[in-house]
């Protein structure tokens, strides 16, 4: 007898424990996306200056340099944003010991957040001195906002969603159960839609920088409680 009363006992229990782990709350899961186009206000570009022979006369690369700086500064570029990136070309003292007619360059980094100044730039400085330009990157100051509020947004689109499916079979959404981020794959950074690439022969009059928007897009799965 007592070894019913303890198998009884034993059972009950197990029900009661396998009752509180099973959940059995009525659930509806759906996704809500949210997605915006911005256009890049932060641009890195690299210039190239290199030095070349004027008839018998060598324009320096002191001289170019100057000039940069002096087409920097007009155009109200901050300091902070313009920088040296490669002097090895420029230092190799070796190689313009060994042939005067070496040219040097020296490679330059100027960040941009207004695209019309580059071409300001650029028509300060001998075109014939520019070796090549290129977009190395580029951003959104307010990128880690957009992707907060995206993200927000999709949320709320997947709550509106389950809240009309319910409400169209006469059923009321209760709380949230789980959120789970889907990762697209698609914010992964800024790829320029366009290098800007300039030869010595280049007319910088000629020269533009054409970039298309960024679509930004976040998606939330979203699980919500059915109450009655």
């Amino acid at each position: 007898m007592k070894k019913l009363f303890l198998l009884a006992t034993l059972l009950a229990f197990t029900c009661n424990t396998f009752a509180q782990s099973v959940d059995l709350r009525r659930k509806i899961e759906v996704s809500g996306t949210a997605e915006q186009e911005v256009t890049p206000d932060i641009i890195n570009v690299s210039i190239s200056l290199q030095e070349y022979m004027n008839g018998k006369n060598k324009i320096t690369i002191d001289a170019l340099e100057n000039q940069l700086e002096n087409a920097v500064k007009d155009a109200g570029i901050p300091k902070d944003d313009f920088t040296i990136n490669n002097l090895s070309a420029y230092n190799n003292y070796y190689q313009k010991k060994k042939d005067p007619d070496f040219l040097a360059a020296k490679q330059y980094g100027i960040r941009f957040h207004d695209l019309d100044k580059f071409n300001r730039v650029l028509s300060g400085v001998d075109p014939k001195g520019i070796q090549s330009t290129n977009i190395d990157s580029y951003d959104y100051s307010k990128i880690t906002e957009l992707k907060h509020d995206l993200k927000i947004q999709a949320l709320l689109a997947a709550k509106d969603k389950a809240t009309y499916l319910l409400n169209s079979i006469g059923e009321k959404l209760g709380g949230v159960i789980d959120i789970t981020e889907v990762d697209n794959g698609n914010n992964q950074g800024f790829i320029a839609n366009r290098a800007v690439l300039f030869s010595a022969k280049a007319q910088v009059a000629d020269s533009d920088i054409d970039f298309k928007k960024i679509k930004l897009s976040f998606q939330i799965n979203a699980v919500f409680e059915i109450v009655n």
